[in-house]
This record gives structure tokens, sequence and C-alpha cells, in this order.
């Protein structure tokens, strides 16, 4: 069934949310164009996903990609 007020896809949601906005605040400092976009899809992509599993997943795998893809 589909909840749009879940309360663990809001706060796992917040979560994501801030983390994107340090990814981008470094990737604009350091002029790195891999955290800033990092951070632009961490701070949109909760909005999209409502399977609280699925925003997980999908986060953690965001917030990885900047150690493996230097650029």
């Amino acid at each position: 069934m589909f909840e749009l007020g879940s309360t663990a896809v809001l706060m796992w949601g917040m979560l994501f949310g801030s983390i994107g906005v340090g990814f981008f605040i470094y990737g604009r400092k350091q002029r790195a164009v891999v955290p800033l976009c990092v951070g632009v899809a961490l701070c949109v992509f909760p909005y999209f996903i409502a399977n609280v599993y699925v925003l997980v997943l999908v986060g953690v795998v965001l917030m990885a990609i900047p150690y493996f893809v230097r650029g």
C-alpha cells in the first residue's frame, strides 16, 4: 500500500537530503563535479521513492559513488 506520509520515509528523506546538502557544498567549493552531482541527486531523489527499503538502498549507493568515482 502506498503511504505518502510515512514517518520512516520522511526521516530517511531528511537525512539523505541533509547529507546531499553537505556533498553539494563540498563539491561547489572544491569545484568537484561528482560530489556536486551526487549532492543534487541526494536532495532530489527522496521525492520520487515511497518505499523505505528502496529509499535507503538508493541513498547508500549514491553516497558511495564519490568514494569510487574520482573526478
